[in-house]
């Protein structure tokens, strides 16, 4: 029988029963499913230094800066920090569920993650300076 007369499949199921969620009841899950993924972090040491550190740093990006735009900037930076740093461990959880035996892919994988980390300490790092010096130096 063609395919366009053949009795109509019934309705499989989804994979993953979260992808019906709609609503409200998707972004209650949602932030479940974030602050699960904060709390993960919070057992990293870099990430645990890196929120550690914006407990001090953005209140004093609020004080430092003369324009909402330079508060945003220094906020930002150091949030941009902590957003690559779980990203990096998220690839690196993902590396080490495959399995714990060296493979180049995995290295590269982990260095990259690594070399994001660093630009974005970089980043942060260089917008914090330059703020610092146009407040007490220019």
């Amino acid at each position: 029988m063609p395919p366009s007369l053949s009795a109509p499949s019934p309705v499989e199921p989804p994979v993953n029963p979260q992808k019906d969620r709609k609503g409200l009841n998707r972004v209650v899950h949602a932030l479940g499913y974030s602050l699960a993924g904060l709390k993960a972090g919070w057992h990293e040491t870099a990430f645990r230094q890196e929120a550690i550190a914006s407990m001090v740093l953005i209140p004093t990006a609020f004080w430092l800066s003369r324009s909402w735009v330079e508060a945003a900037l220094l906020a930002g930076s150091v949030i941009l920090v902590m957003i690559v740093e779980l990203l990096n461990t998220g690839i690196e959880t993902a590396i080490d569920r495959i399995g714990p035996e060296w493979h180049d892919l995995s290295k590269r994988a982990k260095d990259m993650g690594s070399a994001a980390v660093l630009l974005s300490l970089l980043l942060c790092g260089g917008t914090w300076a330059m703020a610092l010096f146009q407040r007490f130096f220019a």
